[in-house]
């Protein structure tokens, strides 16, 4: 009778574990598009067996949920996530600045932007007064085109002043939703040391991998592992994130117009050393990218006025006077670009005569026309230097282009390993349906001859209706 009775023990433990076994199954297809998610397997475990009066009696096996992740893996792709992104949003910021100067893949001749249309177009006005120095309608057009050319400067200017306040804004609100994330990821840290201090934790540790892995996209980020199956976040320059089950809230402050982020516990100033996601790709732009450019522009409109001006009080105006300045500057190259003005709106003031030439002179204008081949930003000439800066903008974009394609790709391979390891394959899961169906209706065949058999035994083999 107790042989019989171990057997029936057996054949329930075998239903219990294989409907176990069938929960798994049916929980990795149900949740096979649940972002985050990771593949249970069945885990299968002998039971303890006990030995009485010499016999060995066992109750048969059980079956636990093991989630298939590997820490490296989900690792890499989180610090690939962090590269790949801040690649793209440095891209992004760079497109915005080619769409400044009209530069595009197709078209990036120096001479077909607005600022290479502007420069060229005025010193043409001074070769034209060459020819007619006393036209008034040729002066006008010196003029003209200087306000032009000032148009222009100005019109980048402010523009590139506009995507680093764009990038400001950003940082504001990439700011909000890295706290957003560092906050879940420190409630489910509790949940976890509470629930699952010393195993995989499960759904709760799928939704901090996937916590983390979107944080990574904002921000670059170093992870250690801690006790009771925590997870420890600093930037990438050490500012503390989450520990345990606290996170510490990135703050943003506005210093001298520009936005600068304090993180950690003692809200220390982390701008210059953040690296990785979208956070570090904007601050690339904004702090070592943006300025060059604006600084570029300032000399070269520096230089162009500073030029002009010294050659215009070279020479003698419409009025027989000595030139004065065409252009007012600042008295340094900053904010050149931004503030250059016309100084005059009488085209008398063009300066196209060299002293005791007389109004029909035109010896100035010469020189006026000739600063279009001398070199006037350093040994540039306008042209060449414009043409510099140009290139340098568009291959700036082409390799941070290039780079996210690197990067992209990268991460693609590394989620598909993850994925190899972690998803779901619908293929494999109906294999293991069918197993596992086939093993508890197997189980239950036994349970009902054992049950037979008792029966039988209970009534001395006389068929009754007492089961």
């Amino acid at each position: 009778m107790g042989t019989l009775s171990s057997l029936m023990d057996l054949s329930r433990e075998a239903l219990m574990a294989d409907q176990a076994a069938l929960n798994v199954t049916a929980g990795n297809v149900a949740n096979q598009n649940t972002p985050g998610y990771t593949r249970q397997v069945v885990s299968w475990q002998q039971t303890d067996a006990v030995t009485l009066s010499g016999q060995v009696y066992s109750t048969g096996i059980t079956s636990t949920a093991l989630s298939q992740r590997s820490r490296i893996l989900e690792q890499r792709v989180q610090q690939q996530t962090q590269t790949h992104a801040q690649s793209g949003a440095l891209e992004s910021a760079l497109q915005q600045v080619e769409n400044i100067f009209g530069l595009t893949s197709s078209a990036t001749s120096v001479s077909l932007t607005a600022l290479g249309s502007a420069t060229d177009a005025f010193f043409n006005s001074f070769s034209a007064l060459e020819a007619n120095p006393s036209d008034a309608a040729t002066r006008q057009g010196v003029l003209a085109a200087a306000n032009n050319l000032v148009s222009v400067f100005n019109s980048s200017a402010s523009q590139l002043a506009q995507v680093a306040s764009g990038l400001n804004r950003q940082i504001v609100s990439v700011t909000g939703q890295i706290n957003t994330l560092t906050a879940t990821i420190a409630s489910l840290n509790r949940q976890i040391a509470h629930t699952d201090p010393q195993t995989d934790a499960g759904v709760l540790e799928d939704q901090r991998q996937y916590a983390i892995t979107q944080l990574s996209q904002y921000v670059g980020l170093d992870q250690m592992t801690t006790e009771a199956n925590g997870i420890t976040l600093t930037t990438s320059n050490g500012a503390l994130l989450v520990s345990g089950s606290q996170s510490y809230a990135m703050n943003t402050t506005l210093a001298a117009g520009t936005i600068h982020v304090l993180a950690g516990g003692g809200g220390q100033d982390v701008t210059s050393g953040l690296t990785g996601g979208q956070l570090g790709g904007i601050l690339e732009a904004r702090d070592q990218k943006l300025p060059g450019y604006a600084s570029a522009l300032d000399s070269l409109a520096y230089g162009i006025g500073t030029a002009v001006n010294a050659q215009n009080a070279l020479g003698v105006d419409g009025s027989g006077n000595p030139g004065t300045a065409i252009f007012t500057l600042p008295p340094t190259a900053a904010g050149a670009a931004a503030s250059i003005q016309v100084a005059t709106s009488d085209p008398q003031a063009v300066a196209v005569a060299a002293p005791g030439e007389g109004s029909a002179g035109n010896s100035n204008a010469i020189a006026l026309a000739e600063l279009a081949t001398a070199n006037l930003v350093g040994t540039q000439t306008a042209t060449g230097f414009l043409a510099s800066f140009l290139g340098q903008i568009g291959n700036d974009t082409a390799g941070a282009a290039t780079n996210n394609t690197v990067q992209q790709a990268t991460l693609t391979q590394l989620t598909s390993q993850r994925n190899a390891l972690s998803g779901v394959s619908l293929d494999e899961e109906a294999s293991n349906l069918t197993q596992y169906q086939r093993s508890y209706e197997a189980a239950a065949k036994v349970f009902s001859i054992v049950n037979t058999i008792m029966a039988s035994a209970l009534n001395l083999g006389v068929e009754t209706t007492v089961a």
